[in-house]
């Protein structure tokens, strides 16, 4: 054990060596046990379990690795929205691109700003929902986000805001290096809507801790890209009361390593949660998605929809598990993972789980793979279309069911259209 933990130690120690602890305000004991835990467990490691198809090294690497910033001409995902836009330009906060933090239903802040005070309502949250991630599996850069996050976004739901809030994220310094972490928390009734797109910076490590109360509801939408040479870990721990909901989606599409992590926990009876992601890989793209969903209160429905398309030698990596504690009865668990390989090149590496300690559930769970159907493809073809746009067809139709599990419909044809602009691009 002491073997397999020492280069864990070496790669946090040389990474620690480049980083400094916020000090101050109601923020400081949560990192500094963030700190301690991280200590004990070192940096993610190829030989972990949940790293076995993900190697961490970039992401544990001292410096960040350098990445060209995308150039490409085409209108930001969600420009064209009413919104309370919030900038982050490589992960500092950019004012003049953003609008007043203000909102009717929602108090929002800057951690870097409301850390420095000496009370504060996040401080019973921010680290809370990650230390409670990391249990049974250790997340060794969650914990060094909530130890080491520059800034973020705070937001205290209160109300229903008359629009979303939108983060947005920009890259233009190659060798950046961002570490955020938002903390959001939906009181009873409320409802909020999050939008988060752009690549960040060079490597970005992000948390988002979700705590949706009694009657409350969230929606987040995330579209990750466009720069290819990006690298990117996030982690969502949720966390839900009774009768709540929670509904998350991400589109991802370029970027030569991204990790996606997202815990939830269901607390209260009668609560729904669903996690989705549609992806599209070209050459050197790792995708992983890696979810973990617990069940342990009564009536509870959790819906896991994910699709992958890839080509030309891409990855893409499925793990996820849900966990029925003993208590949780009448729970509605549901795991799909697909990925649509368009060669002999690709490939997709899946790892479904269920853990199942109550006897009236209702679980399930898929994983394929596989090329477009032929059989599809020649009757468009048959009928007129050429090739390459029926194979855009066909693609846009398998990644449907993820699209679907975005509430808001405007937002899914937005998200729709812009995988279908991305395909046109391609046909050029």
């Amino acid at each position: 054990m002491a073997a397999q933990l020492k280069p864990k130690l070496d790669a946090l120690e040389a990474r620690l060596a480049s980083l400094s602890l916020p000090e101050g305000g109601w923020s400081a004991a949560a990192r500094k046990d963030a700190l301690s835990r991280l200590g004990a467990m070192g940096l993610p490691h190829a030989r972990d379990e949940y790293w076995k198809y993900t190697r961490p090294d970039t992401l544990n690497a001292p410096e960040a690795p350098k990445a060209a910033v995308f150039e490409g001409s085409e209108t930001p995902v969600f420009s064209a929205r009413d919104r309370l836009k919030i900038t982050f330009v490589d992960g500092v906060f950019d004012p003049e691109q953003s609008d007043p933090l203000e909102l009717e239903g929602i108090t929002i802040e800057r951690l870097a700003e409301a850390g420095t005070k000496d009370i504060h309502w996040a401080k019973d949250l921010y680290g809370v929902l990650e230390v409670a991630g990391q249990t049974p599996v250790e997340r060794p850069l969650a914990a060094l986000n909530t130890a080491f996050a520059t800034d973020g976004i705070l937001i205290h739901v209160t109300g229903t805001p008359s629009k979303p809030v939108s983060l947005v994220y920009i890259h233009q310094d190659p060798g950046s290096d961002a570490i955020l972490h938002h903390a959001v928390k939906v009181e009873s009734g409320g409802e909020i809507t999050l939008l988060e797109n752009g690549p960040a910076a060079a490597r970005f490590n992000k948390v988002l801790e979700v705590d949706v109360a009694d009657g409350g509801k969230f929606h987040h939408v995330r579209a990750q890209g466009r720069d290819h040479e990006r690298r990117a870990a996030t982690h969502i721990f949720a966390r839900l009361g009774t009768e709540s909901l929670f509904k998350s989606f991400t589109m991802t599409a370029n970027g030569v390593l991204t990790r996606n992590e997202c815990v939830i926990e269901f607390t209260g009876d009668d609560a729904v949660a669903h996690v989705a992601g549609a992806s599209m890989g070209d050459g050197d793209f790792h995708h992983d998605d890696t979810v973990f969903v617990t069940h342990d209160a009564v009536n509870c429905e959790s819906r896991q929809v994910f699709k992958k398309v890839l080509r030309n030698g891409a990855t893409g990596v499925f793990q996820g598990k849900i966990l029925v504690k003993k208590d949780a009865q009448k729970t509605d668990g549901y795991q799909i993972s697909q990925s649509l390989l368009l060669d002999d090149d690709s490939q997709f590496l899946a790892k479904p789980e269920l853990e199942i300690y109550a006897d009236d559930v209702a679980c399930s769970h898929g994983s394929t793979s596989g090329a477009i159907d032929e059989t599809a493809l020649y009757y468009l073809r048959s009928r007129g279309v050429p090739r390459r746009e029926a194979q855009d067809l066909l693609t846009l139709a398998f990644l449907a069911e993820a699209l679907e599990e975005i509430e808001d419909d405007s937002l899914a044809e937005e998200i729709r259209e812009r995988l279908d602009g991305w395909l046109a691009r391609r046909r050029s």
